[in-house]
C-alpha cells in the first residue's frame, strides 16, 4: 500500500522532467528558426563549398599552368628543394597563396563590390527623398567676407567675434 503513493510520485516527477525537456527542445527550436541563424548556416556551407571549388580548381588548373612556366614535371604542389637537410616545399606554398588570392579576388568581385554599389544607390535614393533643409539665413563676415549664418556669433572660417543679427520677423495678416 506504501508503494502507491509512491509510484504516483514518481510517476509526477517524470512528467515534470519531461515538461522540462520539451520546453528546452521548444528553446532550441525557436533559437534555429530564426532567420538569422538559417542565413549564417546557409553561409557556412555555400562558402565551404565555394572554397573546395575554388581549392580544386587552384590544384587542377593554375598550378600546372604555373609549373609550364616554370619547366617543373609532375605535381607542382609536391615541387621543394633541401638545403642541409631542410626541404623547403615552394609548390606547395604557392598552391596555397594562389588559392588565398583566388578566394580574395572572386569575394572581392562577386561579394564586396555588388554590395557596394547596392549601399551606395541605395543611400543615394534616401538623399533624393529626403527633404531639403530649411533655408538658413546668411551674411557676410565683416571680417573675412565669407558667408555665415545670421545668427552666427563667430565665423566659422576666420574665428572673428560677430554681433549676430535678430531672427527674421514673420508678418501674419
Amino acid at each position: 500500500m506504501t508503494s502507491e503513493p509512491l509510484l504516483g510520485e514518481v510517476t509526477e516527477k517524470a512528467v515534470e522532467g519531461l515538461g522540462c525537456c520539451a520546453r528546452a527542445l521548444e528553446g532550441f527550436r525557436d533559437f534555429i528558426s530564426r532567420g538569422d541563424v538559417v542565413s549564417l548556416a546557409v553561409a557556412v556551407v555555400v562558402g565551404s563549398s565555394f572554397s573546395a571549388l575554388v581549392d580544386a580548381f587552384v590544384a587542377d588548373w593554375l598550378t600546372p599552368l604555373i609549373a609550364v612556366f616554370f619547366r617543373s614535371t609532375g605535381d607542382f604542389a609536391e615541387a621543394s628543394f633541401e638545403v642541409h637537410g631542410s626541404v623547403f616545399k615552394y609548390g606547395d606554398f604557392i598552391n596555397a597563396f594562389t588559392t588565398f588570392l583566388a578566394n580574395c579576388l572572386v569575394i572581392y568581385f562577386l561579394v564586396v563590390l555588388p554590395m557596394n554599389k547596392l549601399v551606395a544607390s541605395r543611400a543615394a535614393a534616401e538623399e533624393a527623398a529626403a527633404p531639403e533643409p530649411p533655408l538658413l539665413h546668411t551674411r557676410e563676415c565683416p571680417e573675412c567676407l565669407s558667408e555665415i549664418p545670421a545668427q552666427a556669433r563667430r565665423c566659422r572660417n576666420c574665428t572673428a567675434n560677430v554681433k549676430p543679427l535678430p531672427p527674421p520677423q514673420v508678418v501674419t495678416q
